[in-house]
């Protein structure tokens, strides 16, 4: 099977990324609940340039994973996946139906509650922890399938995107707006006199991400813009976007990730946390992600079959897909990112809200695990890598 040299390249450091984000959360939690635990989380408040610790790594840190993001989902839609509309339907309707389940189901015990807001919790899909977890099973799974997970992953983080943009800013300013759109504009301009310098387009990015900042939309929809404004090209190993791609893949996935990680996992399990499962915001969580993914990815990726948009990717049954929907249910960086923007300040429920997550993808993890594990492996040929 033909595959890209860039996504073996990306497949291999995402799968690295989820050992290390796992070692670090699990880190992360037994400080936070030994005799050094508030001192841990008082370091993540510690002031730097007038914010805290925690704000340059949630707001600006990971708008360099959103940049990653943003050249993935460019890579897929222009030479990738999705790039031929039969093989991109079902990826997108799994997507689809892998956001819509989830959001219904935490709807349905939060609708007209304190907690509405966190719908878009459970409707994420974290890239490194399923491939993670994908790559454990070895050759015992086709590589279609690693391609078709990555692909529903990658279109649930730009649903994640758009999420973010339309549901969770706020303090609209319209003239740090109208900046940031000037200097994307000028961005694009660039793009088509062929202006090949990455460096002038960082620079030009990191003033957008301060107006975006300002202008009251999260900050980190920059790294998405920024990414569909870098050339380009042909895709190949000698355009700007190839060779940011290239740049950005490790310390994405062993520095930024796995410190997004250590600040937002160490959480201290208080007496009387485990009354915090049940509540209405952490059911709607758990379910939507344990149950909300699996069944809404498998229902659209079959309605897709059933009328014919598409077709099963090659040696893989629908078990296989269900399998994988599971894996999607693993919410993790995503899904507390947007905890953090659903309940600002609300300590309490953002608590709560990460136990239920780090459970929710525990449960699906380890089911996604265990129904692929059982699927009899293909002796598939061997892969023929492209540039």
């Amino acid at each position: 099977m033909r595959i890209s040299r860039l996504f073996k390249e990306f497949f291999e450091s995402e799968k690295a990324s989820g050992l290390v984000l796992m070692v670090c959360t699990v880190f992360s939690l037994v400080i936070a609940n030994s005799p050094l635990g508030e001192k841990y989380i008082h370091l993540w408040h510690l002031p730097l340039a007038g914010e805290p610790l925690e704000f340059w790594i949630n707001d600006a840190l990971m708008t360099i994973f959103f940049l990653l993001v943003g050249l993935e989902i460019e890579r897929e839609i222009y030479i990738g996946e999705l790039s031929n509309p039969k093989n991109a339907v079902l990826p997108v309707l799994a997507a689809l139906g892998g956001m819509m389940f989830p959001a219904l189901i935490h709807w349905f015990f939060n609708n007209g509650t304190a907690t509405a807001s966190g719908v878009g919790i459970p409707t994420a899909t974290d890239i490194a922890f399923s491939l993670g977890i994908l790559s454990l099973l070895g050759n015992r799974i086709p590589v279609s399938l690693k391609i078709f997970l990555t692909a529903l992953a990658i279109i649930d983080d730009l649903g994640a995107i758009v999420v973010i943009a339309l549901f969770y800013s706020k303090g609209f300013d319209f003239y740090y707006f109208l900046a940031a759109l000037g200097i994307f504009g000028f961005m694009i301009v660039l793009n088509r006199l062929k202006v090949y310098k990455i460096r002038i387009y960082l620079i030009l990015g990191a003033i957008m991400w301060y107006c975006v900042l300002h202008s009251g939309i999260h900050a980190t929809i920059t790294g998405v813009l920024l990414a569909f404004a870098i050339p380009f090209g042909n895709g190949d190993k000698h355009s700007p976007s190839y060779h940011l791609q290239h740049l950005l893949h490790k310390p994405v996935a062993f520095l930024i990730l796995p410190v997004f990680a250590l600040a937002n996992t160490g959480i201290i399990f208080s007496s009387g946390w485990t009354e915090q499962i049940f509540s209405t915001n952490s059911l709607g969580i758990i379910l939507g992600l344990v149950l909300g993914k699996p069944i809404g990815i498998f229902l659209f990726t079959s309605i897709a079959i059933i009328a014919g948009w598409s077709a099963l990717p090659e040696n893989t049954k629908r078990i296989h897909i269900l399998g994988a929907g599971f894996l999607a249910g693993i919410g993790f960086t995503m899904s507390i990112f947007i905890t953090l923007l659903a309940f600002p300040e609300k300590e309490e429920l953002i608590v709560g809200s990460k136990i239920a997550i780090l459970l929710a993808s525990l449960v699906a993890g380890i089911i996604g695990f265990i129904i692929l594990k059982m699927i009899k492996p293909v002796i598939e040929p061997e892969e023929i890598i492209e540039d």
